[in-house]
C-alpha cells in the first residue's frame, strides 16, 4: 500500500496509525515526524520564503477572489510514486493544494488512487479523521487505540479545569493565529482555550479565522493575547511581533495583557495529534498551577505585557 499526503496534518495522523511506511509522497510543508523530511516532495509553495506577512496576506487575499494558485502540484512525481491513496483536504484553500487540482492530477495518473478527504473544523473531527482513515487503510484497531489515547489526555485537563477553575478564575483570551493583519482563533481553537481554562474572545468557532482590527483587541481588554502563527515558528514569529510595536504600543498603559507565544508551525494551526499537544501547551501557559507540562513538550514563552513590550 503507498500513499501520498498532501498536507502536514494528514501525515501525523497516518504516522499516527503506524502509516508511515506507506507514506511514498508528501507536501514541501510535512516535516514531522522527522523522518519524512526525506520522502519524495509532491509540492511547492509559489510564495517566495521569506516573503513578508502582509503580502502573504494579500497573496492569499487574492487567491481567494481570483483563484491563482497558491502552489504547484508536481503530476509527474506523482506518476511515478503511483499511490494507492492521495490524503488531502477541502477545509482551507490556502493551507493545501486546491481540491480541484488534486483531481485534475488524478485524470492525468494511469492508475487512479483512492482519495481520502479530510475536513476537520473542531476537535471530535479529527477523531473522526483518525476513524476515516483507519477503515480506508484497514487499520481501524490502531485507529480506535488512537482516538482512545488522545480522547483520555483531554478528559484530563477538562477534569481538571472543571474542577479547580471556577469562571471567575478563568482569564479572557484573545488568540492570533496571524499578525499582520490580525487574524482571530477559527474552528477548533476556541474549544481548546475553554478546555485548557480560559474564556475565547473575538473568536470564530468551527469557522475559518477573521481579520480583527488591533482596536477591537484592545477594546476587549484581554487578560492573555496568545499568538501561534499560522506556518511561522517561534523565531519567524518573534519578526513580526518586532514590526508591530507601533500596535503594541497603542495599548492602553493601564491594560496588563500579557503575550504568549507558541510555534504555530508545529502547534494549533494542524488539525491532527499534536492539538492535543496544543491543548496541554495551553492549559500550562494559562494555569501552571492546575495543568503540569507533559515532558515531551516545550511551554509558551511568556514575552510579559503587551504593553510594556510596545513601549521597547
Amino acid at each position: 500500500m503507498k500513499i501520498v499526503s498532501l498536507l502536514p496534518s494528514a501525515t501525523e495522523l497516518l504516522c499516527e496509525l503506524g502509516l508511515g511506511e506507506n507514506l511514498v509522497g508528501v507536501s514541501h510543508e510535512c516535516d514531522y515526524p522527522d523522518f519524512v523530511l526525506t520522502l519524495p516532495k509532491v509540492t511547492r509553495s509559489l510564495i517566495p520564503k521569506g516573503t513578508p506577512s502582509d503580502t502573504i496576506n494579500a497573496l492569499v487575499s487574492e487567491q481567494l477572489v481570483t483563484e491563482h494558485a497558491l502552489y504547484h502540484l508536481d503530476y509527474d512525481l506523482l506518476g511515478e510514486l503511483q499511490p494507492d491513496f492521495l490524503v488531502t483536504q477541502s477545509l482551507c484553500e490556502v493551507c493545501a493544494v486546491a481540491q480541484d487540482e488534486v483531481m485534475r492530477a488524478i485524470q492525468k495518473l494511469p492508475s487512479s488512487p483512492r482519495v481520502i478527504n479530510l475536513e476537520p473544523s473542531r476537535l471530535s473531527d479529527v477523531y473522526a479523521t483518525l476513524g476515516l482513515i483507519g477503515r480506508e487503510t484497514q487499520r481501524q484497531s490502531a485507529a480506535q487505540a488512537a482516538v482512545d489515547a488522545l480522547k483520555h489526555r483531554v478528559a484530563r485537563v477538562s477534569e481538571r479545569t472543571r474542577r479547580h477553575l471556577p469562571m471567575a478564575h478563568r482569564p479572557r483570551v484573545v488568540f492570533l493565529e496571524w499578525l499582520n493583519p490580525p487574524f482571530n482563533a477559527g474552528h477548533w481553537t476556541p474549544e481548546l482555550i475553554e478546555m485548557a481554562g480560559g474564556i475565547s474572545l473575538l473568536d470564530n468557532r468551527f469557522c475559518p479565522s477573521q481579520a480583527l482590527r488591533w482596536a477591537d483587541i484592545w477594546a476587549a481588554a484581554p487578560d492573555i493575547l496568545f499568538v501561534a502563527c499560522c506556518g511561522f515558528d517561534e523565531q519567524r514569529t518573534l519578526v513580526d511581533i518586532a514590526a508591530l510595536v507601533g500596535e503594541m504600543s497603542a495599548a492602553p498603559p493601564n491594560l496588563q495583557t500579557l503575550l504568549y507565544l507558541v510555534d504555530g508551525n508545529a502547534y494549533f494551526s494542524r488539525p491532527g495529534p499534536r492539538l492535543v499537544d496544543s491543548l496541554e501547551i495551553m492549559a500550562h501557559a494559562l494555569h501552571p498551577q492546575i495543568h503540569a507540562l507533559p515532558d515531551h513538550l516545550v511551554p509558551a514563552q511568556n514575552l510579559g505585557p503587551a504593553a510594556k513590550l510596545g513601549r521597547g
